[in-house]
């Protein structure tokens, strides 16, 4: 998706976009939500690969806080949730043709 197509979803201008997609500009929490309804991504999907020097500086993980007591007891991992299967399904659906898009079922 383009910069000006994520622009106007947001109300913004592609310039502003840029500034987020190079770190000027902070995103915010509701900019973020914003971003996985326009993107059709789980939240997740912009922190699978996040670095571990940069989830050490977490405030939770600066104050000791360990992951078990962050995670919910109910909460499963969603494989529909993952990046590589978000990957999949859009390489599924950029088939144009149908024919060839269900040769394998």
């Amino acid at each position: 998706m383009s910069q000006e197509k994520v622009a106007e979803a947001l109300g913004l201008t592609f310039q502003q976009v840029q500034k987020y997609e190079r770190g000027t500009n902070r995103v915010g929490s509701s900019r973020l939500f914003d971003l996985t309804r326009i993107l059709g991504v789980p939240i997740s999907y912009f922190f699978e690969e996040m670095e571990a020097g940069v989830a050490d500086k977490s405030p939770s993980r600066l104050m000791g806080i360990p992951i078990s007591k962050m995670q919910s007891p109910f909460a499963e991992p969603d494989p529909l949730a993952k990046r590589e299967t978000l990957e999949l399904m859009r390489a599924y659906y950029r088939i144009a043709d149908p024919g060839v898009r269900g040769a394998g079922v």
